[in-house]
């Protein structure tokens, strides 16, 4: 005679889940056919043109279904040394926001906890910028850094840009427009872990005869990692492919072009849609590697 490992409560409970799963497929069915259609279709798409190859004898930008991965190479071989510039610039930005991102959200999450009214005043600033159009503020910064800007006249003054010398164009600026314009995608992520953090740890550290610094360090920090860690892809991803700061119609050049701004060029101005795709693929497959080592070495593997 058999026995079941179950309770009879057990297996009325299994047979209740059972018979609620079909409900359950039904309910995730409109999320699965979105992803399908705006993520997955896309994606394949993009991984396909990446793959195509010009129609001999065809017009401009005229290009039929194939099989040619030399197209993975020849952007790698082109376009490698703005790749790496590209993910240097986002890990710059991403620093530079960290750096500024965390003391602020410290100051509003801890600090400002007791005048609720100038905590929530303080995030609205945080999050203005974002009424405002992304082009706007960027083209703001690119007239005050302009050679008659005040910025460059203050440099000038004091000698270190030369007659006629600007700012924009430069590394600088790209990186300084990168981490403004990203800077609340790391602030609000750090203010989020930091609100909800017990200041009664805060309070044992210093009981027990911990300076403020060694508090922070062992106490404060560890508990933040996960606002930290979500900040910095929240800002390290998109400033990877951010092609509006490094276009030299805003605050770059061609010296300091980015993969956007090359995909965007491959698309738009040269019509060669495989290079585009491929360099996307590039893109894409180069940041989940990135962020994958990221989050495997800082601990925080649930947020994949």
């Amino acid at each position: 005679m058999a026995f079941s490992a179950f309770t009879p409560t057990e297996q009325k409970a299994d047979a209740s889940i059972q018979k609620r799963s079909p409900v359950a497929l039904l309910l995730l069915l409109p999320g699965v056919i979105f992803l399908v259609l705006f993520f997955v279709t896309p994606l394949l798409s993009l991984l396909l043109t990446s793959l195509q190859e010009p129609v001999p004898g065809g017009f401009f930008g005229e290009y039929r279904q194939a099989l040619r991965w030399e197209n993975y190479v020849f952007v790698l071989e082109t376009y490698g040394t703005q790749t790496l510039r590209s993910f240097g610039y986002a890990a710059l930005a991403s620093l530079f926001a960290l750096l500024i991102g965390f003391p602020l959200a410290y100051f509003i999450g801890i600090t400002l906890r007791r005048f609720p009214l100038l905590q929530a005043l303080c995030l609205v600033l945080v999050i203005a910028p974002f009424f405002i159009s992304f082009l706007l503020r960027t083209l703001a910064w690119k007239q005050i850094f302009a050679i008659e800007g005040p910025v460059a006249g203050f440099f000038s003054m004091i000698g270190i840009l030369g007659p006629g010398q600007s700012i924009t164009g430069t590394a600088f600026s790209v990186v300084f427009g990168l981490t403004y314009n990203f800077i609340p995608f790391m602030t609000l992520p750090i203010y989020a872990t930091l609100e909800r953090l017990d200041l009664r740890l805060v309070e044992a550290g210093g009981d027990l005869y911990a300076s403020p610094a060694t508090t922070f360090r062992t106490v404060t920090l560890p508990l933040a990692a996960p606002g930290v860690i979500s900040g910095t892809l929240l800002t390290f991803i998109p400033a990877s492919g951010d092609y509006i700061n490094a276009s030299r119609d805003f605050l770059g050049s061609t010296e300091t072009a980015m993969i956007g701004t090359v995909i965007e060029a491959n698309f738009l101005v040269l019509q060669n849609y495989p290079a585009a795709a491929a360099l996307s693929i590039v893109l894409m497959a180069v940041i989940l590697v990135l962020v994958g080592i990221y989050v495997k070495r800082s601990g925080t593997e649930d947020l994949l």
